[in-house]
């Protein structure tokens, strides 16, 4: 089975990796000439654990290939896979305009039937947008071409992509006619040896299903933010209160860990073009709209305790942040904390240095000479009045304190992610902060 998928970013290229790993031949297409290159030199844009050996090992035999030009294989292929970016406009709403350009490619060169695929996040209502480009486009030509849309949303999280496309929960598919279901059906047959399920629906409710589902997720962790901060006002434990919930079967204990807020690529695009559809159809997401309030506050909250320590005396002071991406496993630095919090500590006058094991390529690129950079983390807290812990890296996990407190110039350290024992580092001699404790 031969298949496209346009856009070479995050989703597109895991994706298309993960369909040539089962046997597929496939076409990863992308406008962008030197990522392209890139690729077939097998350097990969992404830090993604495991992708550049699968992408290496399927360009090598043959199953994985880079173009710029879809007009090149469009004819070639009998599904291609939209996956190109939907970036939020001022207003919080998904910008279409790449989403709509490969419609209207493909409107323009296809001269068989073909099924296009919506991969990428985009609001309800958007394949009919992308159904009726494609009709204009064939209008233009007089052309009598069938054609189907359908849309499988991803459920990707970054650090774990190839897991979860080859042994997913769920696969989701929204489908307008029966040809479309038996294409899709053949497509994900290899996977269906893994036992889980493909829920097929109706488009408008597959388009849903993508928002609501990382809407839910974004609540979780707001929900349990504000927690925290009652917890620590009223004096009781967030991780007691965490545990005790979470044993709750109607709960479950995933996404209910407190820290210094989400970020990434995903939640709060989506929560806040979620708001804006709603808006656009006169109705009001009330729980949303306070999921993402809380979750812009919380992103300030260890500047707070870091400012409340110093009583706002901070100009001059050497702060270490550890963890600079908004999750460990990877090094995407969309919407994380770390960019709040580096604002805040510049603006105060605080001198910054930080280290994270795959985003310090990113941070040279937004901050340059602005903050400082350390080889490892120990270096990272020479001379540092403060070490703030800000994403949850393995490595992070059990340094030596002693070590720690000998090369800081005040032992204080604020942990966002809560993965430390207040009891061990009190008996090391620091001073500590969490969340909600």
């Amino acid at each position: 089975m031969k298949i496209a998928i346009v856009g070479t970013g995050y989703v597109g290229l895991v994706t298309g990796t993960c369909f040539a790993e089962m046997g597929m031949e496939v076409y990863c297409v992308d406008v962008n000439k030197t990522k392209i290159e890139n690729l077939k030199k097998g350097i990969i844009p992404i830090f993604e654990p495991g992708l550049e050996d699968m992408v290496s090992r399927n360009a090598q035999a043959g199953r994985l290939k880079f173009t710029t030009a879809l007009r090149e294989c469009i004819n070639d292929v009998e599904v291609i896979f939209s996956a190109v970016g939907t970036p939020s406009d001022e207003d919080g709403s998904a910008d279409l305009k790449y989403v709509l350009e490969v419609a209207r490619e493909i409107g323009r060169h296809m001269d068989k039937y073909l099924l296009l695929v919506t991969k990428s996040t985009v609001p309800v209502g958007t394949a009919q947008k992308v159904k009726q480009t494609i009709q204009a486009e064939l209008d233009k030509r007089n052309a009598s071409i069938e054609f189907d849309i359908a849309s499988n949303p991803e459920f990707l999280k970054e650090g774990a992509a190839i897991k979860d496309f080859m042994s997913p929960d769920r696969v989701v598919v929204g489908v307008e006619s029966e040809r479309a279901e038996k294409v899709m059906a053949k497509l994900y047959r290899p996977f269906l040896l893994n036992n889980f399920r493909v829920i097929f629906m109706d488009v408008l409710s597959a388009e849903m299903t993508k928002y609501a589902a990382n809407a839910m997720l974004a609540t979780r962790i707001s929900f349990m933010n504000d927690m925290a901060n009652l917890c620590e006002i009223v004096g009781a434990d967030v991780n007691m209160v965490r545990k005790g919930i979470g044993s709750d079967g109607r709960i479950g204990s995933r996404f209910l860990y407190p820290g210094c807020g989400y970020g990434g690529s995903c939640f709060p695009k989506d929560v806040k073009a979620l708001i804006r559809t709603a808006q656009e159809n006169n109705y009001t997401m009330r729980i949303l709209q306070a999921v993402e309030e809380v979750n812009e506050k919380q992103k300030n909250i260890l500047f707070h305790k870091l400012e409340n320590h110093f009583r706002g005396d901070l100009k001059g002071k050497r702060i270490a942040l550890w963890g600079l991406a908004f999750k460990p496993e990877t090094d995407d630095m969309r919407e994380a904390p770390s960019l709040i919090l580096i604002e805040n500590l510049l603006a105060a006058g605080c001198n910054v240095t930080t280290y994270d094991p795959a985003a310090m390529e990113e941070a040279r690129r937004l901050y340059g000479q602005k903050i400082s950079y350390g080889k490892d983390i120990y270096e990272t807290v020479v001379d540092a009045h403060a070490l703030i812990l800000v994403t949850e890296w393995k490595e992070f996990r059990l340094p030596s304190w002693q070590v720690v407190k000998r090369l800081m110039a005040t032992p204080l350290i604020l942990d966002g992610r809560n993965i430390y024992d207040p009891k061990e580092l009190e008996e090391n001699g620091f001073v500590y902060h969490c969340i909600g404790r």
